[in-house]
């Protein structure tokens, strides 16, 4: 049945805005390729996905390992031949720290992960998204320039920045790339930068994923 559904494949989709992203789209007809390292929660997501009758393929895999994304596309490949959509959830976020005292490990590991990883990942993806006519989805917090925010801010901007290149370059070839602002969000990441924050005014990840794709 997956083989007739337009396919998505979903980065980072155990837990917050992916996994939200993942249901929504499962729940409006998609197959989704549910990536991320948490092998049980690409399990709960699946249970959930399964019992409003939707259908999924997890992948649990390390998008900072160039190996296991250079397999996944083939994979992809192999199976579809193409995808119609791409959303990029996965991001570190590293802990708050003045940029005087910024943690060497913390600046590495949030440049892998939020430049380094999607930096590699656009080339194996491009033709397959131009072969579902698909679209590439990514999502901009902009923090740059705020303070504590050094590692993370820097490198969400230069992950955005990519992406806007990239939208740029792929405007008469495709595939559509759209860069998404999301709403300030109950997620695991905010709670880590603002953790004693009133969370109640803020939006529930699954309404903002509906919004985010009826705007697609």
């Amino acid at each position: 049945m997956s083989d007739t559904k337009p396919i998505a494949l979903v980065t980072g989709a155990s837990r917050g805005l992916g996994a939200a992203l993942a249901e929504t789209l499962a729940a409006r007809g998609w197959h989704v390729m549910a990536v991320a390292r948490t092998v049980g929660g690409l399990e709960e997501l699946d249970d959930r996905i399964q019992a409003a009758g939707g259908t999924a393929t997890l992948g649990p895999l390390d998008v900072t390992e160039p190996a296991q994304m250079e397999h996944l596309a083939q994979q992809l490949a192999a199976r579809w031949g193409r995808i119609g959509l791409w959303a990029h959830t996965a991001i570190h976020a590293a802990p708050l720290a003045p940029a005087a005292h910024a943690d060497a490990k913390d600046l590495a590991k949030s440049l892998t992960v939020n430049v380094t990883a999607p930096a590699g990942m656009i080339p194996l993806l491009d033709p397959l998204l131009r072969a579902g006519e698909g679209t590439a989805l990514f999502f901009d917090d902009p923090r740059a320039g705020e303070k504590f925010f050094g590692a993370y801010g820097a490198t969400k901007a230069a992950q955005i920045a990519l992406a806007r290149s990239w939208q740029a370059e792929s405007t008469r070839i495709g595939p559509r790339v759209v860069i998404a602002a999301p709403r300030p969000m109950a997620t695991a990441v905010r709670a880590r930068f603002f953790p004693s924050e009133d969370r109640a005014p803020l939006a529930d990840t699954r309404a903002e994923a509906q919004r985010i794709l009826d705007a697609l």
